[in-house]
């Protein structure tokens, strides 16, 4: 437009047009050059979110089985898809050698299964030649029928390593995925044990069919048995898991503490960070598990923390100073789960820069117990009934609960409402009480201390 300009202007003014109209239609081009959008390109692209938005309407498992393998490498985007899946009712299934593809496949009853060329470590042709195998001879039948079928040369022991951390076997055993990698006296893993068996397998397969005389009846290789060892406790199980696929899948470290973080957080980490400045000056309550910590010496050589906390959207990094440090510092260890409440403001020293200045850190297994104040059923008038009082009162405690139960009755016909709530009864928020109110639909409110 710079090298067209002054031609435009020249020959407008050969035409006897005054030079500030000219210059004036010029600004106003160049304006609108700023977010000008090609006719044919947005018609492009209206046509594509129709033809996706047909694709999720329709085919919803399908497109976002598309949408998860086409993004496989943006653990962020990932994580907001998965929960997308969750909102639409499809449950996304961890990777299994009888049901994966190479990539996130829907299986005949709408759930999305991971696949097993997307574990880390895994490689392509090793989970080629399981589902090529699988194909010609049917769904292995159990851990042996694995070992005895697969080419054990492309399916190498750092496959088999990875496939046991994901639970990619579990549908094929009787015991925890745990056992596959417990060793022996020896210090020989059961999955090399069985990889022995495996080949031991193959090789007299190999041989019968070689020989003139076939198989001598009676002989069978023996299927080692599987070693005793404990169960990886959760957090250690979700982390291994985590390693070689990305995400958290069967579960999620946070969902014991589910209910805190909906209720009582006013903001997700990715949205604080994202948004900013949209929280200036707000007060702000996020909750997570700290992934990272570390306490060191500044250049004056006072002490001071950071904390790394992650939730189920991000992580963002907690600074303490100061009084911050000394009231606060205890929390700067690993795998804690917190609930931080603060304020959003400049930094002391960057204040073109907001961080989040903290009000208290709290444990939050003690949230519920000792910060929550009470809980506000809200509930429309019509399903106020016997059955609903007598569930009610299955929770209701006189003397051994400490949180006041509230209601807020409303009636949708007259658009009015009444606030109700006894200072004799309370209750205490139990697992069973909250899957009573999910299970029943009923709206809740939950205010702290």
């Amino acid at each position: 437009m710079d090298e067209l300009k002054e031609k435009f202007i020249e020959g407008c003014l050969s035409k006897g047009y005054d030079k500030k109209i000219v210059e004036k239609i010029w600004s106003d081009w160049e304006s609108f050059a700023e977010y000008a959008f090609n006719k044919s390109h947005s018609t492009c692209y209206a046509y594509v979110a129709y033809q996706t938005a047909y694709l999720k309407a329709h085919f919803p498992s399908q497109f976002m089985a598309a949408v998860l393998s086409r993004n496989l490498s943006d653990i962020k985007k990932i994580t907001t898809f998965m929960d997308e899946c969750r909102r639409m009712g499809i449950q996304v299934l961890g990777p299994d050698v009888n049901e994966s593809q190479i990539k996130f496949a829907v299986m005949p009853n709408g759930d999305i299964r991971f696949g097993l060329g997307a574990i880390k470590g895994m490689g392509e042709n090793a989970a080629q030649n399981i589902i090529e195998i699988r194909a010609k001879g049917g769904k292995y039948k159990n851990i042996f029928d694995f070992f005895e079928r697969v080419n054990l040369q492309t399916v190498n022991k750092k496959n088999l390593e990875v496939l046991a951390v994901a639970g990619a076997f579990d549908n094929l055993i009787d015991f925890d995925r745990s056992v596959l990698l417990a060793v022996d006296a020896k210090g020989v893993s059961y999955l090399e044990q069985l990889m022995r068996y495996g080949i031991k397998v193959q090789s007299e397969k190999n041989s019968t069919q070689q020989s003139l005389f076939g198989s001598v009846p009676g002989f069978e290789v023996p299927k080692p048995a599987p070693p005793k060892a404990d169960p990886w406790p959760t957090i250690e199980k979700l982390n291994k898991e985590k390693e070689v696929i990305g995400i958290y899948l069967s579960a999620h470290p946070l969902d014991e503490f589910r209910f805190e973080i909906e209720s009582l957080c006013n903001v997700s980490i990715a949205d604080l960070k994202s948004n900013m400045e949209q929280y200036r000056d707000r007060d702000v309550t996020i909750a997570g598990m700290t992934i990272a910590s570390r306490i060191d010496t500044a250049k004056n050589g006072k002490q001071y923390g950071r904390i790394t906390l992650e939730d189920y959207t991000d992580s963002i990094d907690i600074m303490l100073f100061g009084k911050d440090f000394e009231s606060y510092r205890n929390f700067c260890f690993n795998g804690y789960y917190i609930m931080v409440r603060g304020k959003v403001q400049p930094k002391a020293y960057k204040p073109e820069e907001l961080e989040l200045h903290i009000k208290s850190i709290n444990m939050l297994y003690d949230v519920r117990e000792k910060m929550i104040k009470s809980i506000t059923l809200n509930l429309p008038l019509d399903e106020i009934n016997d059955i609903f009082i007598d569930d009610i009162l299955k929770y209701v405690q006189r003397d051994k609960a400490n949180i006041t139960l509230k209601f807020k009755v409303y009636d949708p016909e007259y658009q009015v409402s009444v606030d109700l709530f006894s200072r004799a009864y309370r209750v205490n928020i139990t697992q069973d009480f909250i899957d009573y109110l999910n299970d029943s639909e009923i709206n809740y409110k939950v205010a702290m201390e």
